[in-house]
């Protein structure tokens, strides 16, 4: 695509780790490693993937998982996107094929509407996917003044605090694919736990914003 990469190897085992050396080490100019010691979470290795291009110079970072799940021929659009809204987040929208497990599917659709109901509107169309543009200096303004979760509960949070804010999140639809034999680094138990504390913290914070929410969808519309 002809961008920089920043790959973050958020404390993943030998063989994966030995792998993103390489890449980084045979493409010098165009690939920097930041590497964490343990594992602190997507959210977590996300944040630092922006504090480094901050380090870097850049105003804008593509975020997308290392799953295989997204489409990379999609980045150009999503760039073009953040271009004509540098103040925006783009965020992707899922178009998803047969290959889609349908637990996965019912779970999103309640997050979609614990995420309407935290925000009373709907335009964040998806708050789970992996695939976005971030300006980073908003994003890591927003993070150094408030509370947003490190592991798989920051997709979501971070997307509602942000909006909260006054940041437009503007949806782009995307083809996701799940592959087979695809690892996965969701863990039932202790995910779900910080999914549902992340929505208590955002159904407390709806309710002290409730009236300045109201208003602002009403002068939306």
């Amino acid at each position: 695509m002809g961008l920089p990469c920043i790959l973050v190897d958020d404390g993943s085992e030998p063989r994966c780790a030995e792998t993103l050396t390489r890449l980084a080490a045979a493409n010098p100019t165009r690939v920097t490693l930041v590497r964490h010691d343990r594992n602190r979470g997507k959210g977590a290795a996300v944040m630092s993937g922006l504090a480094r291009a901050h380090e870097l110079g850049y105003t804008h970072a593509v975020q997308i998982d290392a799953d295989d799940q997204h489409t990379l021929g999609d980045i150009p659009a999503f760039v073009e996107l953040a271009r004509e809204h540098p103040d925006a987040i783009i965020a992707g929208q899922p178009v998803f094929d047969e290959s889609v497990p349908a637990v996965r599917l019912y779970f999103r659709y309640l997050t979609h509407i614990l995420v309407w109901v935290d925000t009373l509107s709907l335009e964040i169309r998806d708050s789970m996917c992996g695939f976005r543009v971030y300006p980073v200096a908003r994003t890591l303004d927003l993070s150094r003044r408030v509370y947003i979760g490190r592991r798989m509960d920051f997709d979501s949070e971070v997307l509602v605090r942000s909006w909260w804010e006054g940041t437009e999140v503007i949806t782009r639809r995307t083809a996701v694919r799940y592959p087979r034999n695809g690892v996965s680094h969701f863990r039932m138990f202790r995910d779900n736990v910080h999914m549902t504390r992340m929505h208590i913290r955002l159904l407390l914070g709806m309710l002290v914003r409730a009236p300045r929410l109201v208003a602002r969808h009403w002068r939306t519309r």
